[in-house]
């Protein structure tokens, strides 16, 4: 199709029409074929085509017929819901008689393009050809109106045979058609066309309107080429014809915030300012969603501040953003200050908000202030949803408080509110936490016979209950049952079974699991390696122990604080010292320290009679570093 239309839109080069077709009369063939294969919509049409004579004929009985005529306008600026009607309205019209003039045709294909959500943009261009076998001749705005269908229906190549017979037609095309046809080239994901297009439309005398580049600048940054954008808005300055305002400024400033350029996007907005182009709402919404995203939340509340005081009214939205943002971020006292700060000005808070502060307040821990916020939700007439009782539920068993959590859950069905996964596995995670294994296992299967597919968090959480219960095998079921369920089993999930299987003394069981990860090429992190090294050690085997240490480095896996307390109480538990010792020494160097439990088990030794003079002096050196 990219060769169809290159060669096409040469005619915009041309000075003479008929030159061109008399000269290149081998791209007559390139002629639309305006009647399509039947559309749902089409069918439709034909098959009820006698309830529409009837309508037709009920119409050409009116008196009036300006009356008719005169409501199918105002019917048209109103707009049309489903095909039918205009339908009715078209064949009611073709069969006057003398046939109303094309502007009446125009307007009724005009609005029938804006029904939503589907435009139904094949039946316009059959009703297109149907008006030009019943004698009557389009103009400029109806072939601009089939070329806009052929472009909206991904037929580019066949809007630029609609730009041929304009031509042949006598017809001069105008901006429209030109900013139909690059419309239609974007939608096709042909960019380079619809510049060079552009580019033609200029050099040929045409004005591009703000249309023009509004539709360019989409384009270009629908696509990420930002690169692209940027260089067009220099073109657009240079060529002094209009002007970019805000909205085009915005475009570019919103592509470059989700590239993550936030340095370049603020560039950009300054010189907006310069050139005395004020930005609005969602400039402003766009920069602090930017800057919220790469975590610059000083720069993103200094452009609230910005933006408040050139009497701008911040959105609840932009809140929103900031208070989640600080939420995430572990800085809940900042994001009350926002919240307080929003209802200061006077803006409502939403469910959005509420949910974002109770949920911050959360996982800092702070459950009395989460109770706070939810109180003061409820007497704002503000409905707690699902997501809100589930972060409050996830801040209980966070709290070990699984009795609070299990009570919202039974409360969800009272308050209107249908649990989903996220309750279920926050549920059963807070219950396996909390020893109440058996209560977590009667909740997974109420789960599934509520028709709800267990995820794979929800299994690792049953999973990790069953495990730290000793109840392996059947922990292994469930893992069965996880796969038959289509559910991939992740690293954490192979981490929970090696840790569950050491503990239990299967060390040999949790071997062939870490070895069936390193044969998979599966990704290991640090917790994988420090809970096989744990085994290890549990089992007496140093020397593998010591020896996965070094194979982490190897694979590019570095040992953290955790990797080096372990192994160096194993050591410690084999009474040697000395290796004990070199690996403090290690760790030390890499800015990790002993934890309590290693320390404790360095004072313990030093005070065992059991240990020999030679090692207690060792020890000395633990506490002398």
């Amino acid at each position: 199709m990219r060769s169809k239309v290159a060669s096409i839109t040469n005619i915009v080069t041309q000075n003479s029409s008929s030159a061109y077709f008399n000269g290149r009369g081998n791209l007559l063939h390139l002629s639309p074929p305006f009647l399509f294969p039947l559309s749902r919509f089409q069918f439709l049409y034909f098959r009820f085509r006698d309830y529409y004579s009837y309508c037709a004929k009920e119409y050409s009985e009116v008196d009036d017929r300006q009356l008719f005529l005169e409501s199918v306008r105002q019917e048209c600026k109103l707009g049309f819901c489903n095909i039918s009607r205009p339908l009715s309205m078209f064949d009611a019209m073709i069969s006057l008689s003398p046939l109303p003039c094309i502007i009446d045709f125009n307007q009724l294909l005009s609005a029938m393009c804006k029904i939503k959500p589907q435009p139904p943009f094949s039946t316009v261009i059959s009703l297109f050809r149907q008006l030009q076998l019943s004698g009557i001749s389009p103009d400029l705005y109806s072939l601009n109106i089939c070329a806009n269908c052929y472009c909206r229906s991904g037929r580019v190549d066949f809007g630029f045979s609609v730009l041929a017979k304009l031509f042949k037609m006598g017809h001069q095309p105008d901006i429209v058609t030109f900013n139909t046809l690059i419309n239609g080239l974007l939608y096709s994901d042909l960019l380079d066309e619809a510049v060079q297009l552009l580019d033609k439309t200029i050099k040929l005398g045409f004005r591009p309107d703000i249309f023009t580049y509004g539709t360019m600048f989409k384009g270009l940054c629908k696509r990420g080429n930002n690169v692209g954008a940027l260089k067009l808005l220099r073109t657009m300055e240079s060529h002094g014809h209009y002007l970019p305002d805000v909205v085009i400024y915005t475009t570019i400033i919103d592509s470059l915030c989700k590239d993550q350029a936030v340095p370049q996007a603020v560039q950009l907005f300054e010189e907006m300012k310069t050139k005395r182009i004020s930005p609005n709402v969602f400039t402003y919404n766009t920069l602090i969603r930017g800057m919220c995203t790469v975590g610059k939340w000083k720069d993103a509340q200094d452009m609230l501040t910005q933006m408040l005081d050139n009497n701008i009214a911040a959105d609840v939205e932009i809140y929103n953003m900031l208070i989640d943002m600080y939420c995430k971020e572990g800085m809940v006292a900042e994001a009350r200050a926002i919240f307080d700060s929003m209802i200061d000005t006077g803006e409502v808070p939403n469910i959005i908000t509420y949910s974002a502060l109770i949920d911050g307040y959360c996982l800092c821990g702070e459950m009395e202030e989460a109770e706070k916020v939810m109180d003061l939700m409820v007497k704002h007439d503000c409905k707690p949803d699902v997501v809100t009782l589930n972060s409050l539920m996830n801040g209980y068993s966070k709290a070990k408080k699984a009795d609070k959590a299990l009570h919202l859950f039974q409360e969800m069905p009272h308050k209107g509110l249908t649990p989903d996964v996220i309750s279920y596995c926050t549920l059963i995670d807070a219950l396996c936490k909390d020893n109440q294994v058996h209560f977590a296992r009667k909740l997974f299967k109420d789960m599934e016979s509520h028709g709800l597919k267990p995820d794979v968090v929800t299994y690792n959480s049953l999973i990790h209950g069953l495990c730290q219960n000793a109840l392996i095998d059947e922990a292994l079921h469930m893992f069965n049952h996880m796969k038959s369920s289509g559910v991939l089993p992740d690293t954490f999930t192979y981490t929970i079974f090696i840790d569950g299987l050491c503990e239990a003394g299967r060390l040999e069981e949790a071997v062939n699991i870490f070895s069936f990860l390193v044969a998979k090429e599966l990704p290991l992190n640090v917790h994988t390696y420090n809970v096989m090294i744990k085994g290890f050690c549990k089992k007496g085997l140093l020397t593998d122990a010591n020896e996965l240490v070094k194979k982490m480095e190897d694979d590019g896996c570095p040992p953290d604080g955790c990797t080096y307390n372990t192994i160096i109480r194993g050591f410690l538990h084999g009474h040697d010292v000395k290796k004990a010792l070199e690996l403090v020494s290690i760790m030390t160097s890499k800015g990790f320290a002993a934890d309590t439990q290693t320390t404790s088990f360095f004072f313990y030794l030093l005070n065992d009679p059991r240990i020999s003079e030679e090692n207690k002096t060792l020890l000395q050196k633990f506490f002398e570093l």
